[in-house]
């Protein structure tokens, strides 16, 4: 149990239990509990502000992602190399399943850039049918409108000023600093691209979520593509197999 929060320091208990039973330990949360206060370890609290519910139809309280692909959302975060140099990192979350579906870093970020990574998305994994996201210039960009208008997914943009209407991607880059960010030091964007891909992966195979009752987003998935599917997410599926991506445009 030490080693494991030796390496992951910001997991409390339960996720630390989650772990040990992966690795094939039989200790349960209770003993996992016990054992924890016992050896006095505990995660730092963070102080959070109030947030007040926007009004837009598009947060992410009110359009909520009913199954796998239903909606998808992104949106940038940002760090420095050792050197002062500034790195970008694109984020596209799955909201019903919590896969960080890519995690894309790179110096700077353009709405071209945005574009072909959807477009290797979509072809990879199917075209979702909604994507929410905040309303920056990359994302609002008359290119990037047109384009998700020719392959028929809605774009969700969320109230200005307005954040946690898109409450899915700060979750997600909420954990991504705490777990990641604040823990590494990224020598040039060759180490953080490494150290990106590492993550992402142990993060969708891995981590277990709390709000997926600690199975890990790979894990949730699987159980829900194990269950019966409804009609309307067979034909959403069917739908989405058919459709045609267009060519990015430079």
């Amino acid at each position: 149990m030490l080693e494991v929060v030796r390496q992951r320091p910001r997991f409390g208990y339960r996720r630390v239990s989650r772990l040990l039973a992966a690795e094939g330990w039989r200790a349960g949360l209770g003993r996992v509990f016990r054992l924890w206060r016992r050896e006095g370890l505990k995660v730092p609290q963070k102080k959070r502000k109030r947030r007040r519910l926007g009004n837009s139809n598009n947060a992410c309280d009110r359009r909520r992602a009913l199954h796998r692909d239903d909606v998808w959302c992104w949106d940038f975060v940002f760090d420095r190399t050792t050197s002062g140099s500034q790195l970008k990192w694109l984020s596209i979350v799955d909201e019903h399943t919590r896969e960080c579906l890519a995690l894309k870093v790179a110096r700077s970020i353009t709405s071209e850039d945005v574009i072909d990574t959807l477009a290797e998305l979509f072809a990879m994994r199917g075209v979702p049918k909604h994507i929410r996201s905040d309303n920056g210039p990359e994302f609002v960009a008359l290119a990037i409108r047109r384009w998700l208008g020719q392959v028929s997914v809605e774009a969700l943009y969320i109230e200005p000023g307005s954040p946690w209407e898109n409450g899915y991607a700060e979750s997600f880059h909420s954990r991504l600093r705490d777990e990641f960010l604040a823990m590494e030091v990224f020598e040039n964007l060759l180490a953080a691209r490494a150290l990106t891909a590492a993550w992402r992966e142990d993060y969708n195979q891995v981590r277990p979520h709390s709000s997926l009752g600690y199975l890990s987003p790979v894990e949730f998935a699987a159980c829900a593509a194990s269950a019966p599917a409804a009609p309307a997410l067979q034909q959403h599926t069917r739908t989405n197999e058919e459709k045609t991506l267009p060519v990015p445009q430079p």
